[in-house]
């Protein structure tokens, strides 16, 4: 199984991975200032956007996703360890990646997986699953109310970022059916764990989480499995997901975090 995946730019590869919900829209802010320096490959993860879930019953596990990330690379004819950015999930597959050999540098925005306890913290499940069952019970009410700038600022504060009211309506409702629709969501959340074994890797890694981020909060972003040389951000006024809220300063991070 291929991974779906839109790309643009030409050069040294930089795969982008969205989050839980998500799909490569995800990155349509940023694709032109990255695409300018670098060959962008923007992936909808397994179970995600137009991708299938895993095959053979494959438990969503990091690794398992990540396994079968480097198998769509090797069809695509990259065989060496590339640069990766991710988001949420993203980031902690990015996390994975590196681990597994597949990355050459990792650039993690809020990345998923820095929690102390071995599943996904409870304030995060019922986020998730009161906004999926609001949206799959209630489709055009949410339909609609996406369409307005301070709905969508109210309503995606804690998921995506507080400056929702900067997306296009056309972006939230992609954003608002991907999340709603994913086919992988309930599994891919349920076998995520928190991430270990990184202390030890050499690669480049940076990591961010946006000082609005209300999402992953300070108990989400520890510090303990990850290598000391790692770059650390907390960028003023980023949202779980920045890519809406300054795209040309998010291009900027990722691309000076896998020169």
């Amino acid at each position: 199984m291929s991974w779906h995946y839109v790309q643009q730019g030409n050069g040294r590869p930089l795969v982008l991975l969205h989050g839980i919900g998500m799909s490569h829209a995800a990155w349509s802010p940023i694709m032109p200032f990255l695409a300018a320096e670098r060959r962008v490959i923007a992936f909808d993860i397994a179970g995600f956007g137009q991708t299938p879930p895993l095959a053979d019953g494959l438990v969503p596990t990091a690794e398992n996703i990540v396994m079968a990330l480097a198998q769509t690379l090797r069809k695509m004819g990259i065989h060496e360890p590339v640069d990766i950015a991710g988001n949420s999930l993203g980031g902690y597959l990015a996390l994975e990646a590196a681990k597994q050999g597949v990355a050459r540098s990792v650039v993690a925005l809020s990345p998923a997986g820095l929690w102390k306890k071995d599943a996904v913290p409870a304030h995060i499940k019922a986020v998730f699953s009161i906004m999926r069952s609001a949206i799959q019970a209630l489709p055009r009410l949410s339909h609609w109310l996406v369409g307005f700038a301070p709905a969508r600022a109210a309503l995606m504060a804690v998921p995506i970022s507080s400056k929702a009211w900067r997306m296009s309506g056309h972006d939230a409702l992609v954003a608002t059916k991907n999340f709603a629709n994913a086919a992988a969501f309930d599994e891919t959340r349920d076998a995520a764990t928190n991430f270990v074994g990184g202390q030890s890797l050499e690669i480049p890694i940076t990591v961010a989480f946006g000082s609005r981020d209300w999402l992953l909060t300070a108990d989400c972003q520890h510090r303990d499995e990850l290598p000391k040389h790692t770059r650390w951000h907390k960028p003023r006024g980023w949202g779980h997901v920045p890519m809406w809220d300054d795209p040309k300063a998010v291009a900027r991070l990722i691309l000076e975090g896998t020169v």
